[in-house]
């Protein structure tokens, strides 16, 4: 290090003052020049101080002011002496030195561009701003020794006004240079983004130099820096409060001003494609020359002008493109709106509106055909969600919102149109569901392949979804599904399998429990088959019959026992020994034999072609009678079988519509009507037909009855009211018996709580479970507060 010496400031100054000249001059310096303008600075800065104030800045010594009241301040004299300080440093002098020449330079050159305007003002500044800047580098370079020591000192002093050479710099630049600039250049700089909106060239460079000298100019004071290096923070105050904030002012007038005058000759959507390209323009615009900063607010500020300003008119745009279906434009439009904050609920609600309308008549159309046609019904509701599913995605991007406003009104709509109000209730909508799947899954269905039935059944369990009452839909399925096991009627049992677990996905183990055991018990009876076949080999039964049989659980199958009626000979024995059988294998079981549900085969050998007949049970006992004589009143029929009228009278009149069986009191015109309680007289001779003809040899007479079908289905809507009851009174008493005592009202929300999944309980219907309850001594009111209920059993 170089030893300490006495050294004049003067002289200091005088070799110190070319070298700045020049460096502000932007002459060409080489490394040994800038090293003596070094070396001076640090000689005087370790030279030994004359008197106390050769440390710091004398009385005269000027620099800018950091308040808008002036324009230049006046350094502190003196400050209490500390010998701790390094007494050995000086350079107060030299500060207030170079205080004073960048504060002259400045001023002389301001003078040349106080009556510049446009680009010759931007051009003015920027080119001076670059040059100034590289200059103040060069200076803060070769004075870092004041820097590191006699400034560092000055401010951790508290002298909060000392600055570091190129800050200094900075300062004095704004205060003298910029501040009686700035608004010309501003208001250039904005007029040229003007320019570039209305589609002119601009020179984008002059913006971007003047913003980097806002940028560069804003700094604060860091009171609780620590470093060496650094005394001030940058701040983008000067760049917000001369550029940003005029920028945003005129940036909403401009588009205010746009979007009226647009939309008075363009159409919304048009509209929306010029938004969309102006937003694309601004965040184009930020990236290239203005501070990154500036982007959020200058975005929120277009937004807010070009979109949340026009949402009425944007909302109306969004409901004819719905109208007209261009999912193109409304992901535009969805895209844009969804920019502001909420905007997306009243969309949402368009959305959900517009679905539920369309669903409404597109049923309302078909209501006609589809109150009788399953097909026709569940078709023209998976129609009407795959084309607004696909609306959703293209238009909206499947965001979860509008997936939930498909979801609402596919729900309202689906439980409530022309169909189910035509039929008096909700209830027919998983009723025409069940008899789709039925037919679905039912032999001779027309799908191609399994691979296509399982994506329809994946189609119905969308439309299941959306049921409200899931309980009937298990009702009429389990009916069904019922029917074609027993009449092995099934398309294939993986198909039935696969159905089954889609419901025990949707709704739970307990929902498809039955249907499961249904599975089960037909599994077990074909088991049961050969070990009764083993077992008459063992008691030397000679089966005269080809006899099979599926033994069902009671509490699992849908299925009631039929009134009694006399088994013809033919067919005793083989039930009696099955009835043995079975009475060995499981003591304490009791057999109840399902007539109705029976069938077998006849074959006839009174005709010259030999038929094969398929029958039901009851047709069976019928036509067996006439091995014995070959015509019966119906009264004696009747007596004989021990079939009840309600049943015999549309078997009969099936035989005789077949022409199986002839009655010469009723005419073929007659057959080909429906059937009327007065058609068929117990006086009525019956005889067996010998001239029946048919181009087929096995010959299926066993076909549902139109009486029967209709009977199924008034049987299941009445047990679903009682069931409903048994269901709620179960669900009630399941939260009695968690709380104890419970008031009334939350009580009603929290059973419609546990049964939404099932079905949706009328509050009356709730109201008189509890009622009944009460009657049944599971509950009681309190005797002090009558809406309070207290659990009992």
């Amino acid at each position: 290090m170089a030893t300490q010496k006495n050294t004049k400031f003067d002289e200091v100054w005088e070799k110190l003052s070319t070298g700045i000249h020049n460096v502000y001059d932007h002459q060409a310096m080489q490394s040994p020049a800038w090293m003596e303008l070094y070396t001076h600075v640090y000689n005087y800065c370790t030279s030994t101080a004359s008197s106390p104030a050769s440390s710091t800045i004398p009385h005269k010594a000027q620099k800018p002011s950091r308040t808008a009241e002036q324009s230049k301040h006046t350094g502190a004299a003196h400050r209490p002496p500390n010998n701790t300080e390094g007494a050995n440093i000086v350079g107060g002098e030299l500060y207030s030195k170079l205080n004073q020449f960048l504060n002259s330079y400045l001023e002389d050159l301001r003078q040349h561009g106080v009556d510049l305007q446009g680009e010759a003002a931007l051009s003015f500044y920027t080119d001076h701003w670059e040059k100034y800047q590289f200059s103040s580098r060069v200076l803060h370079g070769f004075c870092s020794y004041l820097n590191r020591h006699w400034v560092r000192r000055e401010y951790e002093a508290g002298r909060k006004n000392i600055y570091e050479i190129f800050t200094l710099s900075m300062t004095i630049w704004h205060e003298v240079y910029f501040k009686p600039l700035n608004n010309q250049v501003t208001s250039a700089c904005l007029k040229l983004i003007q320019n570039e909106r209305n589609n002119e060239v601009i020179n984008s460079r002059l913006i971007a130099g003047v913003i980097q000298s806002y940028v560069a100019l804003g700094f604060s004071d860091d009171a609780a820096s620590t470093s060496n290096t650094r005394m001030t923070t940058p701040t983008l105050n000067v760049y917000k409060e001369y550029f940003e904030n005029q920028f945003l002012i005129d940036t909403e007038h401009y588009y205010k001003l746009e979007a009226a005058n647009f939309l008075m000759s363009n159409s919304v959507t048009d509209y929306l494609k010029k938004v969309e390209a102006r937003l694309n323009e601004e965040v184009h615009r930020v990236s290239s020359y203005l501070n990154p900063s500036t982007l959020n607010p200058l975005i929120k500020k277009c937004e807010d002008v070009l979109i949340r300003d026009q949402l009425e008119t944007i909302y109306a745009e969004c409901k004819a493109l719905l109208n007209d279906e261009k999912n193109s434009d409304l992901a535009r439009l969805f895209k844009l709106v969804s920019r502001v904050p909420n905007a997306n609920n009243e969309l949402k609600k368009i959305v959900e509106e517009h679905i539920y309308t369309k669903g409404m008549e597109a049923i309302q159309a078909v209501s006609a055909q589809a109150v009788n046609d399953p097909k026709i019904y569940v078709q023209t509701i998976l129609d009407i969600h795959k084309k607004f599913m696909s609306l959703v995605q293209e238009a909206f991007g499947g965001e979860q919102g509008f997936t939930a406003a498909l979801d609402k009104a596919c729900g309202k709509f689906i439980n409530n149109n022309a169909v189910t109000v035509s039929a008096g209730g909700t209830q027919k909508s998983p009723e025409l569901l069940a008899r789709y799947c039925d037919s679905l899954l039912r032999k001779g269905t027309k799908t191609a392949d399994e691979t296509d039935l399982e994506e329809i059944l994946n189609q119905i369990m969308v439309v299941f979804n959306y049921i409200e009452d899931k309980d009937v839909y298990q009702k009429f399925y389990g009916k069904m599904l019922a029917k074609r096991l027993v009449g092995q009627l099934s398309a294939s049992d993986d198909s039935e399998e696969s159905m089954i677990s889609k419901l025990k996905q949707a709704c739970g183990y307990e929902y498809t429990s039955k249907l499961q055991r249904m599975f089960q018990d037909i599994g077990v009876s074909k088991n049961l088959i050969d070990q009764h076949r083993t077992w008459c080999e063992g008691k030397r039964i000679r089966e005269t019959l080809d006899f099979s049989i599926m033994v069902l659980s009671s509490n699992s199958w849908p299925f009631s026992a039929p009134p009694a009626f006399n088994l013809p000979t033919e067919l005793k024995p083989t039930f009696d020994s099955f009835t043995e059988f079975y009475a060995a294998q499981h003591s304490g079981r009791k057999l109840t034999w399902l007539h109705q549900h029976s069938k077998g085969e006849l074959q006839t050998s009174y005709l010259k072609q030999k038929f094969t007949l398929q029958v039901s049970t009851y047709q069976m006992v019928i036509l067996l009678l006439f091995n014995k004589s070959l015509e019966y009143t119906v009264e004696k029929i009747q007596d004989k079988t021990q079939i009840k009228v309600d049943t015999l009278y549309p078997v009969l009149w099936l035989l005789l519509k077949l022409k199986v069986l002839e009655c010469p009191s009723i005419s073929g015109d007659e057959l080909e009507e429906e059937l009327k309680d007065s058609d068929i007289k117990k006086e009525h001779i019956i005889k067996l037909s010998n001239d029946y003809k048919n181009k087929k040899i096995r010959v299926n007479l066993n076909m549902p009855l139109k009486s029967e079908v209709k009977q199924d289905l008034e049987g299941v809507h009445r047990t679903i009211d009682e069931d409903r009851k048994m269901v709620i009174q179960a669900a009630i008493v399941r939260t009695m018996k968690a709380r104890q005592t419970y008031k009334h009202t939350q009580l009603i929300a929290e059973v419609l709580s546990q049964l939404a999944s099932r079905f949706k309980p009328k509050v009356p219907v709730i109201k008189k479970c509890i009622d009944m309850l009460i009657e049944k001594e599971y509950l009681e009111r309190l005797p002090n507060e009558k809406d309070t209920y207290r659990y009992l059993a």
